[in-house]
């Protein structure tokens, strides 16, 4: 049998009969480090999954240009879940039993997000969720950590904007999706601290066609002042506002979550989505930001770099891939080392990470580092996101 040698090793051989001096370089030469990545890029989540994906590439090509993390190259191995929980789970196994990764991203949505908690726990790997419900880390879970906002931070937001602006008799409308109904759970334990008194409590299907039925029910229940969608999946939330534009409800002010947070809900709901509210990250109203904001040069430069490699318009969950990426990295550099356990140590010690969520402070008993103030509220207007003050 003959022996196989690298290109690397040719080179080598060469230069050394040569008597010249050959230097690999070390973030080249190193091994690589893998982390595990699993989203929803196609299905009815590809809406998140796909800016995630983009940002995670993007930012490890410009890592490893610059040389790596600790001197070794970044390796992501990604599986696209379809939006399935099933096929997340199954890919979660996959990483701990065969990919030798120090860490996983992902979890494009709480479902997807939820079957993978029991099996990377139990493998004992770092888990940063890009999903939004409040179960994911709370109670806290040893090796599970979430970049973006809260469901239940989404409620408190938008009832203290109801409350502010004296709305107290509310409609709110869930669709049946992992988050919709995480939120719809968060909001009705906590609409009493802020006075507010939920009417008429409707659902709908990821995958419906037409709300007109639920919105008809809230039009004819006597005082409602305002409408809530907690949904987040697919085009539910645009296909609601729709309707609710067709039948001229817009006396009645209607908010939604921090889940349908991007250019695609106002270009899929048209007209009807001005004078919507909702709760937002930073980087939404990037250039709207106070100049001293210490979220400013961080999102400005995020999204223009997403929008100059991709030529899409930002989203949250874009930026919830980035965060996620970079406190794992900064977590590695701190621990200076890629051993999942000092990976996971270093990552519940983040302290004033600075990122598109917001400033980011965890501890052993918070593993995601936010507060409600990390949010931004703003409404539609003329197509285009508005600061409310």
């Amino acid at each position: 049998m003959k022996p196989m040698f690298s290109i690397a090793t040719l080179l080598v051989s060469a230069a050394t009969a040569l008597g010249l001096s050959f230097v690999v370089p070390a973030a080249q030469a190193a091994d690589p480090i893998r982390i595990g990545v699993v989203l929803s890029t196609t299905g009815p989540a590809s809406y998140i999954g796909d800016p995630e994906s983009k940002t995670l590439k993007l930012y490890v090509d410009q890592l490893n240009a610059k040389g790596g993390v600790l001197g070794r190259p970044l390796k992501l191995v990604e599986y696209d879940d379809g939006s399935d929980a099933n096929k997340a789970r199954t890919f979660a196994t996959r990483l701990t039993e065969s990919d030798n990764v120090v860490a996983v991203i992902g979890g494009s949505t709480t479902g997807t997000t939820m079957a993978m908690i029991p099996v990377l726990e139990d493998a004992q790997l770092p888990f940063m969720s890009l999903a939004g419900s409040v179960n994911i880390i709370s109670p806290v879970r040893k090796y599970v950590f979430k970049s973006p906002h809260t469901d239940l931070m989404g409620c408190e937001k938008v009832f203290a904007d109801m409350k502010a602006r004296k709305f107290s008799k509310i409609a709110l409308i869930a669709g049946t999706d992992g988050f919709g109904m995480s939120m719809r759970e968060q909001c009705l334990k906590v609409a009493p601290k802020y006075g507010v008194q939920i009417l008429i409590d409707e659902t709908y299907g990821a995958q419906d066609t037409d709300m007109t039925p639920q919105l008809t029910k809230i039009r004819n229940t006597p005082g409602v002042q305002a409408i809530f969608n907690t949904g987040a999946s697919g085009q539910g939330p645009a296909v609601l506002t729709r309707n609710y534009g067709q039948l001229g409800m817009q006396s009645i002010p209607m908010y939604q979550n921090n889940g349908v947070a991007s250019k695609s809900y106002i270009e899929l709901s048209g007209p009807a989505s001005n004078g919507v509210r909702l709760p937002v990250a930073a980087m939404l109203v990037a250039d709207k930001l106070p100049v001293n904001d210490p979220q400013r040069p961080v999102v400005l430069a995020y999204n223009s770099t997403f929008e100059k490699a991709t030529g899409q318009p930002v989203s949250t969950f874009g930026g919830g891939a980035y965060d996620g990426l970079m406190m794992v990295v900064d977590a590695i550099r701190r621990a200076g080392d890629a051993d999942p356990a000092k990976v996971r140590d270093a990552l519940e010690k983040t302290r004033g990470f600075i990122g598109t969520a917001g400033v980011v402070n965890m501890s052993p008993t918070d593993h995601l580092g936010l507060t409600v103030d990390a949010f931004r509220l703003v409404e539609i207007r003329n197509n285009d996101w508005s600061l409310v003050n």
